[in-house]
């Protein structure tokens, strides 16, 4: 198999793809010709050596693949192997060959290819838990997407749409006829625009009853500062932290400490009648429980023509350093992905 690997922290550069012998699926888990893994932030942090739940390097990342199974451990029905997939992988995902869990492997739907299929699981689960699990987004609210271009932002226009709600998404310029063609509402440009004073020109002064952000430092605050009457702050990243191309923790370090850690205190919340969560789906391993029916009605709405996932670009292996600078540049409009 080949797999691109993270040898130490640094810039995209230091990718590497090496070869391995294809794995055996262990009891309970099969095996996955992969023709598609995602790209996500949580690798761009990883690679930087900011991302604290990633293992010690030498290390393969990527959280979700696609591809065809081919194998299968004790325990599982041989009824899978052939079967065209999608799945969560817990890291490993960078690969050709990945041996996956069966609770975390999914049936792709007749029609799905395997390019969407690998850009639903991260992006579309963490929509979800944003915008209906923990969001409570209703018919007739108001959602602010930050970074609305991107994987999640594409997948929260789609299911706030479908939910009937106003979106408003920030974006640099270039990307606002994208966005408008998707969906949203009301394009706001970051580089040019202060989004408080916009959001509040476009509500009327209300403010919005949900804030999805994952800029993280001063941004959380500013996010907060619009949220109306029973608004909710959803936070789930920290982009801020990852403007360096290279190992650096300053970056990172500045926008911890830009963080509002004082302005989110119980009085605060129960004066406001406002709300903040967080959301990190690397820490839901553990909830494939809970994750696996959410994971069926996104599938459910794929087949209603609600979720459709938007793939930018595909990078093969060798050109997983360039993948790697596109997303971080924030050219993406939709979601980037790694073919073997």
């Amino acid at each position: 198999m080949r797999q691109v690997w993270i040898p130490r922290p640094g810039p995209p550069e230091v990718l590497e793809v090496r070869e391995a012998p294809d794995p055996t699926p262990g009891a309970g888990a099969v095996r996955i010709r992969v023709e598609a893994a995602g790209v996500n932030f949580a690798d761009i942090a990883a690679r930087l050596g900011t991302y604290q739940d990633c293992p010690p390097m030498p290390v393969v990342v990527g959280y979700e693949v696609a591809g065809r199974v081919d194998a299968v451990g004790s325990g599982v029905d041989r009824s899978w192997e052939g079967k065209d997939v999608l799945a969560m992988t817990r890291f490993g995902g960078y690969s050709d060959v990945a041996c996956v869990p069966l609770p975390q492997v999914f049936e792709r739907p007749s029609g799905l290819d395997a390019a969407a299929g690998a850009a639903l699981p991260v992006n579309y689960m963490t929509a979800w838990q944003l915008v209906v699990v923990m969001g409570g987004l209703a018919r007739g609210d108001r959602v602010l997407i930050h970074s609305a271009g991107g994987g999640v932002g594409v997948a929260v226009t789609q299911i706030a749409r479908h939910l009937g709600a106003t979106v408003i998404g920030t974006a640099s310029r270039g990307k606002h006829d994208f966005l408008r063609a998707l969906g949203v509402d009301h394009c706001i440009d970051y580089r040019t625009e202060d989004f408080v004073a916009r959001v509040r020109e476009i509500t009327g002064g209300r403010g919005v009853e949900l804030a999805l952000d994952a800029v993280g430092g001063s941004s959380f605050a500013k996010s907060y500062e619009i949220l109306g009457a029973t608004g909710r702050l959803g936070m789930f990243g920290l982009s801020a932290g990852t403007t360096g191309k290279d190992r650096s923790r300053l970056d990172f370090l500045r926008a911890v400490v830009a963080m509002p850690w004082l302005k989110f205190n119980p009085v605060a919340l129960m004066n406001g009648n406002k709300g903040v969560f967080g959301v990190n789906m690397g820490r839901m391993w553990d909830e494939i429980d809970r994750l696996r029916p959410w994971m069926g009605r996104i599938l459910d709405l794929w087949r209603e023509g609600v979720t459709r996932p938007v793939v930018d670009r595909t990078f093969p292996f060798s050109e997983a350093a360039a993948a790697h600078h596109y997303l971080q540049d924030r050219k993406n409009q939709g979601k980037v992905l790694l073919v073997p």
